[in-house]
């Protein structure tokens, strides 16, 4: 079983960023395929950014290309979510997940993912 905790989450003006993070704990994050979603009131669950096991592979949506990085720390069993030039419309709930495996691939579909964090609120104010 792995546990999954978000932190980073807050209120911010358009244009401002912020920095959220995925601990596990249970089990070391090394072998898990790592992504972010986020979920807005009355819209379904969307893939944001997601990054492989050893954290060669990483992939972004297009939304949000340019703006969000994904990286990690697996010694420190953490992922993080860099959010830069944040709008209004990234105001959402933003989960993280975790999806064990051997081969060092992207994973960003949300049925593939196993584990689920209980989600991080980012607010951006115009």
């Amino acid at each position: 079983q792995v546990q999954l905790v978000e932190s980073g989450g807050g209120l911010v003006q358009a244009g401002g960023s912020l920095r959220l993070s995925c601990t596990a704990s249970g089990r070391t994050l090394s072998w898990f395929a790592m992504g972010w979603f986020r979920q807005a009131p009355g819209k379904e669950r969307e893939f944001v950014a997601a990054i492989s096991w050893r954290g060669i592979g990483t992939s972004v949506a297009d939304s949000v290309k340019g703006r969000f990085t994904i990286s990690r720390e697996n010694g420190k069993n953490t992922v993080y979510l860099q959010m830069n030039s944040l709008k209004s419309e990234d105001t959402a709930v933003y989960y993280c997940a975790a999806n064990p495996r051997i081969d060092d691939v992207v994973v960003t579909t949300t049925g593939e993912y196993n584990y689920w964090g209980q989600g991080t609120q980012v607010t951006v104010s115009s």
